[in-house]
């Protein structure tokens, strides 16, 4: 006996012909492939437990004050339509904190897509059959995971919310990275006509692994959670910050045609623009763009002054008014990170991966990038 979303999947018009061997294998070997990958792509979303999963997350939950912006656009949304969340992706903390942004108000938690390197021990069990993760396999080209993939999300979508990451993987340098088209265009074929796409970024005043993915920049390889998740428990001591999740006006998905190259890469291009606008300016990352290696305070303050005006002008989402305020909010933190060093009043770089990688978070709303040695 099959599931409904299996036989759903089983149904979709590629599937069918990937089973009719239309991709080389053998009608029994394809069917087998393509159960393979569904099991491997189903979750579960249980919702009273997923909130009870708060607690034990206490430790690391605790240590980032959460802050959301524009909620109206999902609040208004939701009632109507299903959503997809498109999100700029920092930290291993996102997948916690952009859902419980929108359980805390009252706001149905959506499912979320997340890189298969998650999903080993006990982590896994709790994305699989609490959170309801799905597990993404990047940069594969195997006909039938992709196909599956693109069904599963498209059946998914009709039954639950859908937050995911347009980047794919984390920034390694800071920037928001490029978009790729495969979840939206996946998204786009569930023929769902009340289908929005509700742009969200996330802002931290300081991300948990900076100093991890600063000094490596570019990811090379996948590395274990597990060396991962070491390595953030002892960034994690003494780490404290806020996190703003800013939340844009929907998207219309349904105006847009899945068949069209040019369709699905102006809407990708759209969001990753959204995205990109609704980021939120914070003290650490002004004082990161217009630092030097050596710098008065007074000159800092002018500096950032001049940055601040132009980002007005572009009518950034600053959470920073002044060179001053900027610098009372974020040298004592980033000092206590070891980023930068303060001795009678003037300012010195000591970890310059990470001050640059904090700039790079900002340079796509300033016209020419600010220059941090």
């Amino acid at each position: 006996m099959l599931d409904d979303i299996t036989e759903a999947v089983l149904a979709h018009e590629e599937v069918a012909k990937y089973l009719r061997g239309g991709y080389g294998a053998s009608a029994d070997a394809a069917r087998e492939r393509i159960i393979a990958c569904l099991d491997e792509l189903r979750t579960t979303q249980r919702y009273k437990m997923y909130r009870a999963l708060q607690h034990p997350l206490y430790p690391i939950l605790r240590k980032i004050e959460r802050k959301q912006e524009n909620l109206f656009h999902v609040t208004g949304a939701v009632k109507t339509h299903r959503i997809m969340y498109a999100s700029n992706h920092k930290s291993h903390t996102d997948y916690l904190v952009e859902p419980l942004v929108l359980d805390d108000n009252g706001v149905r938690p959506p499912v979320i897509a997340a890189g298969i390197n998650l999903f080993g021990g006990p982590l896994g069990l709790i994305h699989r059959y609490v959170t309801g993760a799905i597990p993404i396999r990047r940069n594969t080209k195997d006909p039938a995971y992709l196909i599956t993939l693109k069904a599963y999300v498209a059946e998914v979508l009709k039954r639950h919310d859908l937050l995911f990451y347009p980047e794919g993987g984390r920034s390694y340098s800071g920037e928001i990275k490029v978009a790729k088209t495969g979840l939206i265009s996946a998204a786009l074929s569930a023929d769902c006509s009340n289908l929005v796409v509700i742009p969200t970024a996330i802002a931290y005043d300081l991300v948990l692994e900076d100093h991890i993915l600063a000094r490596q920049r570019v990811k090379k390889r996948q590395r274990a959670f597990t060396r991962e998740l070491a390595e953030m428990v002892r960034y994690a001591v003494g780490y404290r910050s806020r996190a703003f999740v800013t939340f844009g006006a929907p998207i219309p998905a349904g105006s847009h045609d899945v068949q069209t190259r040019g369709d699905l890469v102006e809407l990708t291009r759209l969001i990753r623009t959204r995205i990109g606008a609704l980021y939120k300016v914070l003290p650490t990352a002004i004082v990161a763009a217009a630092m030097r290696p050596s710098i008065t305070r007074r000159d800092l303050e002018s500096r950032i002054d001049q940055l601040i005006d132009e980002l007005s002008a572009r009518h950034a989402n600053l959470g920073v008014t002044s060179g001053k305020q900027a610098i009372d909010e974020a040298a004592e933190p980033l000092e206590t990170r070891g980023i930068i060093v303060v001795e009678r009043g003037r300012f010195r770089v000591r970890e310059r991966s990470v001050l640059r990688y904090y700039g790079r978070t900002i340079e796509h709303l300033l016209a020419a990038p600010a220059r941090t040695h």
